[in-house]
C-alpha cells in the first residue's frame, strides 16, 4: 500500500476556522459548520465527562445534546478567542461552565432541540461492550482525566477508521484487519513470521506493508490532531500528551 500524497492540512484547520470566525458577527456558516463537525467527532469525551460527574446515562445524553445546542445556537463561539489554543481544552472548560449553570441549562430548548449530531442508537450499542471492558485503572481518574483519556481514544479511533476506509477502498481490508494491532507496536514486539503465515505472503512483504500502514496511520493521526489545535507548532506537543495519557492507562 503506497502512501497517499499529503495535503496542506495546516492552512485552515477546523479549530483555527472557528477561532477566526468567532471574531465576526453572526452568519458565519463555515465556522459554524466546522464547530458542528468537531462536536460530531468528539462528542464521546463530553458524554463520558458528564457521566463521570455522576449523571445517569439518560441525563448525560440529554445534557450532551443541550450542550451542543448551546454552543451552536447561543453564540458560544465568541468564547473561543479567550480559550485560544486546543479545542480539547476549550471544550472541557465549556462543558464545565455549562454544568455549573443550572438555571441556564433548565432554560435550554426542549431536550435534544431537534439537533442530530449524536448517533445515540449507535453509541448505546457500543457502550455496553465498552463499559463491560472498562480498565480497572480508570476508576481512579478524575472527570477531567477521564475526559482526556476518552479524547485520546477518539483521536486514535478516528485515525484507524480513516485508514480502514482507505484500505477497504483499495481491496486491502484483510491486510488492515491483520495488521491494525501492530500499527503502534514497537518493531521488536512484532512477529513478522506469524503475520506472514496468517496472510499467506512473504515475510518481506509483511514488513513492507506494515511499514507503509504505520506511516499512513501516523500521518492520519497528525491530521486528526491538527484539526483540534490552532497551528502546526502545537501538533507534536498535543500528540505527546495524548500518547502519554493512553500509555498511563494501559
Amino acid at each position: 500500500m503506497q502512501d497517499l500524497p499529503a495535503p496542506h492540512i495546516f492552512a485552515t484547520t477546523r479549530w483555527s476556522l472557528i477561532v477566526s470566525g468567532a471574531k465576526f458577527d453572526g452568519g458565519e456558516t463555515k465556522p459554524r459548520e466546522a464547530l458542528a463537525e468537531l462536536c460530531r467527532t468528539y462528542w464521546r469525551p463530553i458524554f463520558a465527562f458528564i457521566r463521570r460527574r455522576g449523571y445517569s446515562t439518560q441525563d448525560a445524553q440529554d445534557l450532551t445534546q443541550d450542550f451542543f445546542l448551546m454552543i451552536l445556537e447561543k453564540n458560544w463561539l465568541r468564547q473561543a478567542d479567550k480559550n485560544r489554543g486546543r479545542f480539547r481544552s476549550f471544550l472541557l472548560k465549556s462543558v464545565e461552565n455549562f454544568l455549573g449553570h443550572d438555571t441556564e441549562r433548565r432554560q435550554a430548548q426542549k431536550r435534544g432541540g431537534g439537533l442530530h449530531l449524536v448517533p445515540w442508537e449507535e453509541w448505546m450499542t457500543e457502550a455496553a461492550s465498552q463499559e463491560s471492558s472498562t480498565n480497572p485503572a480508570w476508576a481512579s481518574l478524575s472527570p477531567e482525566g477521564f475526559f482526556d483519556l476518552r479524547w485520546a481514544m477518539t483521536v486514535v479511533d478516528q485515525a484507524l477508521r480513516r485508514l480502514r476506509e482507505e484500505c477497504e477502498a483499495k481491496g486491502k481490508l484483510r491486510l488492515f484487519e491483520a495488521l491494525r494491532d501492530h500499527l503502534a507496536a514497537e518493531r521488536t514486539e512484532t512477529s513478522y513470521a506469524a503475520l506472514a503465515a496468517s496472510l499467506s505472503i512473504a515475510e518481506t512483504m509483511v514488513k513492507k506493508q506494515l511499514h507503509n500502514l504505520r506511516q499512513r496511520y501516523r500521518w492520519l493521526l497528525r491530521d486528526e490532531v491538527a484539526h483540534t489545535v490552532e497551528n502546526q507548532a502545537e501538533v507534536d506537543e498535543e500528540i505527546r500528551y495524548l500518547c502519554a495519557t493512553l500509555a498511563a492507562m494501559t
